[in-house]
């Protein structure tokens, strides 16, 4: 009888390990498709796997570091570091979420924090182990303080174990590529290809090398060769219509059309991939790249009925009601996603903010509200202040006013629009902000204002820097020098106008506009010498005359000085 419980119990004890075997295989293979899910940005399946995985066995340290992962793609750090923290008590692998831990801490700019978490995790690795390696790199690599240089200094002790894994070379493309060496990118993600063919982004990203090159033919055709081998692979859409959109604003004819494939692409990759709010939030940061704002607003809405208190939502609701002309609606969602000092705001919010309070201080019989109007600027100053490149989009705002007689309101959008000097429209706004000005103080009822004034010299003295040959910005800076009262440099940009033109030829001084310029060029700086040297006064006045005989204010002049 004891001879067959022991019989019984032996076998039960190697059954009981064949299951735990089992167990043990089935989960490595679960993880091992887990990661192929993160790859192909499917974060809402991983997690759902993922936190299956530690539901029935909690010491899987490396499921927690991976869900810990997914929550920082998805820029929820808290999740992250709970995750993290969880693996750390896991019997298996706890060691990984140090580096979750670790990257956590560069987000926050503690470098030295973070160096000694990535030293906790190097402590527990064993003679060939290299993967830690590589998840340091990526730490670094996917920080919002990346650090490039760190990342390949790391890989490098990767290499030094293994110089021929695939994951290796992978992770080495990533790093070289974000530290802008593209030959040494190449190589690595073609290495990384060829040691391992299913390693599909490695192939992808020798597209993403050609996009950045411009060659935009080239990147797409690398994708499509990425879609014969793997056309369900989610993350090539996306990188099309990337391609797509940025070919569309370097090929202005055929901007509609690549637009419009973008969006076609960019649709596929979220059918690929899955229809989370997260998912849905990086397809309406796609839209407004696009511009396609009553799309936008569509999104924004499913996003606000799957989750009615994601505070971005408000973000998107705000952006497409000012574009598809809800100003209030605009100013609403904005004020709200601005004003919760918990939210991450970008130079865009404030921008849209302004724009929209811009339109709502304008009044339809052109009346202006103006403390309004006050804090439209601020909102405004304050975007460029944190993204200079956005003052080349402010212009159109500032040409409208200006087009609505409101010059001086128009130059305080010209002024911020100018503070940049990189701007592709530096020139013509600094022209406008210098006649917004100047007309300012032309008007009936105006007190001149010389700070203004000055201020309007300086931007025509940058237009002429800038492209000499502009004509017509020398009349305007002579009218400017003539309300400040100095005729000696009133006297000199003329001079400047009549020399540019009369070396431009008979055909140029023949137009009706030159003419009138050149009119009121010589009766100005007739009367500019006309106090101090009588003879070059007649000679400008005599010089109008032989344009214009009948010209009364010569005439009259001429009688005057003799």
């Amino acid at each position: 009888m004891n001879k067959l419980i022991n019989y019984k119990m032996k076998n039960f004890k190697v059954l009981s390990m064949a299951f735990m075997a089992s167990v043990s295989i089935m989960q490595a293979q679960d993880i091992d498709q887990v990661k192929k899910e993160i790859d192909a940005e499917q974060y809402d399946k991983a997690k759902k796997n993922l936190k299956a995985i530690v539901g029935a066995d909690s010491n899987k340290g490396e499921a927690y570091f991976l869900l810990g992962n997914v929550y920082l793609y998805q820029n929820i750090a808290d999740s992250a570091k709970i995750s993290y923290d969880k693996g750390l008590t896991a019997k298996n692998d706890a060691h990984l979420n140090n580096i979750g831990l670790g990257q956590l801490s560069l987000d926050k700019g503690d470098v030295a924090g973070a160096n000694a978490k990535f030293e906790l995790a190097k402590k527990e690795m064993k003679r060939k182990d290299f993967m830690e390696y590589v998840y340091i790199a990526r730490a670094n690599m996917n920080s919002v303080n990346p650090n490039y240089k760190n990342a390949i200094s790391v890989l490098n002790l990767a290499k030094e174990k293994n110089d021929q894994e695939p994951l290796v070379l992978l992770a080495f493309g990533d790093a070289y590529y974000g530290d802008k060496n593209q030959n040494e990118a190449y190589r690595a993600y073609r290495n990384a290809y060829q040691g391992d063919s299913s390693l599909i982004r490695a192939k992808m990203q020798l597209g993403v090398l050609l996009k950045g090159a411009k060659a935009y033919t080239e990147a797409v055709a690398a994708y499509d060769d990425v879609i014969a081998t793997s056309p369900s692979y989610g993350p090539v859409y996306r990188e099309l219509a990337e391609t797509y959109y940025l070919w569309g604003n370097n090929q202005p004819s055929k901007y509609d059309e690549h637009i419009k494939q973008a969006l076609t692409y960019y649709e596929k990759y979220m059918s690929m991939t899955d229809y989370s709010l997260d998912s849905r939030m990086r397809h309406a940061d796609f839209l407004i790249l696009a511009k396609d704002y009553k799309a936008l607003e569509i999104e924004a809405n499913k996003m606000k009925q799957l989750d009615k208190v994601n505070p971005r939502i408000l973000r998107y609701l705000g952006y497409s009601a000012y574009e598809n002309g809800n100003t209030d609606g605009a100013i609403e969602s904005l004020n709200s996603f601005i004003n919760d000092s918990s939210n991450k705001i970008i130079a865009q919010d404030y921008m849209y903010l302004g724009l929209a309070k811009v339109k709502k201080a304008t009044k339809a019989d052109d009346s202006l509200d103006l403390p309004v109007f006050n804090e439209a600027v601020a909102l405004i100053k304050k975007a460029v202040d944190m993204e200079p490149t956005l003052s080349a989009e402010i212009g159109d705002l500032g040409k409208k006013l200006y087009e609505q007689k409101m010059f001086k309101e128009a130059s305080e959008i010209f002024e911020i629009a100018t503070s940049n000097k990189d701007s592709k429209n530096y020139l013509l706004d600094n022209f406008y902000l210098g006649n917004s000005i100047y007309f300012d103080n032309t008007k009936a009822d105006a007190v001149k204002d010389t700070i203004a004034l000055q201020k309007a010299d300086i931007a025509f003295g940058n237009v002429i820097t800038a492209s000499p040959a502009t004509q017509d910005v020398y009349v305007y800076r002579a009218r400017t020098q003539s309300l400040l009262g100095n005729d000696e440099l009133m006297i000199k940009y003329y001079q400047q106008y009549i020399d540019i033109v009369t070396q431009k030829g008979a055909e140029e001084l023949a137009k009706p506009a030159v003419k009138g310029k050149l009119i009121e060029s010589y009766n100005t700086m007739a009367a500019g010498y006309a106090n101090t040297d009588k003879v070059k006064a007649l000679e400008f006045f005599n010089k109008t005359l032989a344009l214009d005989p009948g010209n009364a204010y010569a005439t009259q002049s001429i009688k005057s000085l003799k």
